[in-house]
This record gives C-alpha cells, sequence and structure tokens, in this order.
C-alpha cells in the first residue's frame, strides 16, 4: 500500500478508537516519524495528511529542512537531542517533543534567549523507569515545573513518553493512564507558561491504546512507511 493509503487506514482506526471511549477524533493529532525516510516519502506523508512530521536526528533534520521536506506541516523533534546540537533546532522546529533532562532545559533556554524567542517543548517522562531509556522520572515534574519561571524562553506544552515495549495488547494502558492522570494534576497546579495542550503517546503498535487513555498526539512511523531498514544507518 502506498504512504497515502497507510495514512488513510490509520486516520480510520484512529477515529474508531476515539468514538469508543467518547472522545472527538479531531482532539488528536497524527505525527509521521520521519526518521530514515527521505524528503519525497516525507512530502507523500504531508499530502497524504498527517498533522506534523517528528524527527529524530538533528541531521536528517538539516538534510530535509534544506530540502523543503516539510513544506506544508509543522515540524518536531522528537529524539535524543545533545545539548552541542541545540543550535540547530531551537528556534528551526515548531516543537521539541524530547526534552528529557535538566542541562538539556538549560541549553534550549540560553539558545532561545539568545534568538529572542519562545520555543515550545514537552517534558519527556521516563514512565516505566527503565535505564536504557532517557527522560525524567516522573515524581521529579511537578518538582521542576515549580520552578519552570526560571526558563522565561520556554513554553513547556505538554508531556511526551515512550512506555516499555509490550508483550501482550494493552499491556501500555497502565502507563498511558499515569501519563494521563499526570497531565490532569499538573492542569489543576495552573503553572505559569505550562499548558497541557499536547500529550504525545501512542506509536505504531499501541497507538489504539494510547487513544483510549487520552493521548492526543501518537507518533507513527513503521505504519506509515514501512520497516526502517537499519543497515543504512548512519550515527551522528
Amino acid at each position: 500500500m502506498s504512504i497515502a493509503e497507510n495514512i488513510a487506514v490509520i486516520r480510520a482506526q484512529m477515529e474508531a478508537a476515539a468514538i469508543a471511549c467518547g472522545r472527538d477524533p479531531k482532539e488528536i493529532q497524527l505525527c509521521a516519524a520521519t526518521k530514515m525516510n527521505n524528503a519525497d516519502a516525507v512530502r507523500q506523508a504531508i499530502a497524504g495528511g498527517v498533522d506534523c512530521c517528528g524527527e529524530n536526528r538533528v541531521q536528517e533534520l538539516v538534510q530535509k529542512s534544506g530540502e523543503n521536506a516539510y513544506e506544508g506541516a509543522p515540524v518536531h523533534f522528537i529524539g535524543v537531542l545533545q545539548t552541542n546540537k541545540v543550535k540547530q533546532v531551537v528556534g528551526h522546529v515548531d516543537l521539541i517533543q524530547s526534552v528529557d533532562r535538566m542541562n538539556l532545559l538549560q541549553a534550549i533556554q540560553k539558545e532561545a534567549a539568545k534568538q529572542g524567542i519562545s520555543q515550545n517543548i514537552l517534558l519527556e517522562v521516563n514512565i516505566g523507569n527503565e535505564e536504557s531509556k532517557s527522560g525524567f522520572d516522573i515524581s521529579d515534574i511537578l518538582p521542576l515545573l515549580e520552578h519552570i519561571s526560571d526558563f522565561p524562553n520556554i513554553r513547556v506544552c505538554g508531556l511526551m513518553a515512550i512506555p516499555p515495549i509490550s508483550q501482550n495488547p494493552g499491556d501500555n494502558r497502565k502507563f498511558f493512564q499515569e501519563m494521563f492522570n499526570l497531565s490532569v494534576d499538573i492542569m489543576r497546579k495552573k503553572y505559569d507558561n505550562v499548558t497541557m495542550d499536547c500529550l504525545s503517546m501512542g506509536m505504531s503498535d499501541d497507538y489504539v491504546d494510547a487513544i483510549a487513555c487520552g493521548s492526543t498526539m501518537i507518533r507513527v512511523g513503521t505504519a506509515i512507511f514501512g520497516a526502517r531498514d537499519y543497515t543504512k544507518l548512519h550515527h551522528e
């Protein structure tokens, strides 16, 4: 099937999942995870109706931006971001979804202040407490937000999470529900310069469960573009 046909299938499943839990399908955005897909594939995804594109690697972001691959859709950064590459991302993407540690938050603030802009971000939560994954511990989020005024050039727009790989359908619902509960708690506290407009969770294998638990953005790569060929991957 073509990229556009894959997107149509995903959209239908998103709509069914939303309606099944009493939600408006328009509340949920589809982010195309474009890692290792070329500019033409990205253009096909945008033409097929994705809401935004999410890039994992700075090198690919810079290259595809130079090729005008993202024209017509917002671009997000969704991968691990090294502090020495912050200046290539801040001000160049609509949203940095993967802010996973304090020194990265500080580096983004410094670069955004230098550019005189406000950078939209999500705080990434290591919801499964996995040593192999990045992200803030869930217990660190509220204390961090108590001091978010220390970062005046950053706007926290929500949360992002990558739960553990599920062995069985539904395994991740407990993690998705925990993320939703945290977002509700944050909304109630009304921190300055913090909204919970975006709860980014759910990928190709579990986005239906994520939607059932309140996700407002799913990040889908394989189900849109097909399996990635990791033999072609060159490290930055």
